[in-house]
Formats: C-alpha cells, structure tokens, sequence
C-alpha cells in the first residue's frame, strides 16, 4: 500500500466505476480512515495518505423553475414509459423524497394527520404532506398492475433506468438541465415548498396522528 495505490484507486473510480469527482473523493476518505485505523494499531509500518491531498470540488446544485415543473407535467409522451417515470419524477419534486424511499413507499405510507389531510409516513423523522400534484399521481396509478397486484403504492422503475429516460425527457421537453431524479429533491426544497405555502419545519413527525 503506498501514495502510488491510492492515485491508481483514484484513476480506477473515475475511469472504470465513472464516479464524479465528489464522490470518488468521499470513497477514498472513506478508505483513508480505514488505514488510518490499521495505521495507529500498527498493523502497517507508514501511513500511504501522508502526502495525499484532494479536495472537493464546490458544485452549485440545480432544481427546476415553476416553468420547467409545468412544462413537464403538461408534457405528453408517445411513450407510455416516459409518462410513468415523468410522473415518479414529479411525485419527488411534490414530496422531496430521494428514490429509494420512493421505491419504498407502500398503501400503509399514507396516513392521517393530526390536521385531518393525508400524509405520507417515512422511516425516517420526516413524514410529508400530500399535496394536489402527489394526489394526481397516486390516483392515476393505484390502477397499474404493480400496485394492483402488490403492496406497493407506485411503479417504480429502477434508478439507473429512471434517470436514463429522464435525460430523453428533458430533450423532449427543452430543459438543458442536468435532469436527475436527485434533482428532485433540490426542486422541493429549494421551489415547491415555498409555491405550496409549505414551511420546512412543518415538515416533521409531529403532524402525524
């Protein structure tokens, strides 16, 4: 193990696993702490991150306007698989809930608040209002044969082929943007929370009954 391996590491994350540079970054003080760890119990003889230096890169974080949202929700394709996952996308932005909690979400996720609307239950602290759009969306597909047929509340697609026809979307629709499902979260935080009248720290357990 030396400063030779942990450039080779680098090069590897970012030419073979295609990592960005943040996050080939975070993998590698990820593994740097390990070493650490073996360093100070001396189970290897010198520390190979001695001379090591790396940093972040700043990446200024993009979310949707109000126009780019309308564009996409008024937005039909020829493609039926386009409308569902243009539809997931949308239940994101509406919810700022990240993919994985998405996928997860089940008919048991929506509750009822303490002030009588419908909630959507996490596993986390947070749990969301639903609001008109996340409504549409969840009417529109309790018909659909994976929902009909399972516990689950939407037809999630998988991540990497949600953000693959995401990309054709925002071609479609003329949205330059880096168009990701992760972009959905900045586009609740940063613009539909503010649009809906719906304060950050309303969000939380407390509206649950």
């Amino acid at each position: 193990m030396d400063h030779k391996f942990i450039n080779g590491l680098e090069y590897y994350l970012k030419t073979e696993r295609n990592c960005a540079h943040n996050t080939t970054i975070k993998y590698i003080t990820n593994f740097k702490k390990v070493i650490r760890i073996a360093y100070a119990n001396d189970w290897i003889s010198k520390d190979p991150f001695f001379n090591w230096k790396s940093r972040l890169k700043t990446v200024d974080k993009e979310f949707l306007s109000e126009e780019e949202i309308q564009t996409m929700v008024e937005k039909e394709f020829e493609i039926p698989r386009l409308n569902q996952v243009r539809d997931i996308f949308i239940f994101s932005c509406f919810t700022g809930l990240a993919y994985t909690d998405v996928k997860k979400l089940s008919k048991s996720s929506i509750v009822l608040g303490i002030d009588g609307g419908q909630w959507i239950k996490t596993n986390t602290i947070r749990n969301i209002p639903i609001l008109p759009r996340v409504t549409a969306v969840i009417e529109k597909y309790s018909n659909h044969k994976e929902v009909i047929n399972s516990e689950k509340l939407l037809p999630v697609l998988s991540n990497q082929k949600m953000n693959s026809y995401l990309k054709e979307i925002a071609d479609l629709c003329g949205i330059t943007k880096n168009l990701t499902f992760h972009l959905a979260r900045h586009t609740f935080a940063t613009r539909v929370t503010l649009t809906n009248g719906v304060p950050i720290e309303s969000v939380s357990k407390s509206h649950v009954a």
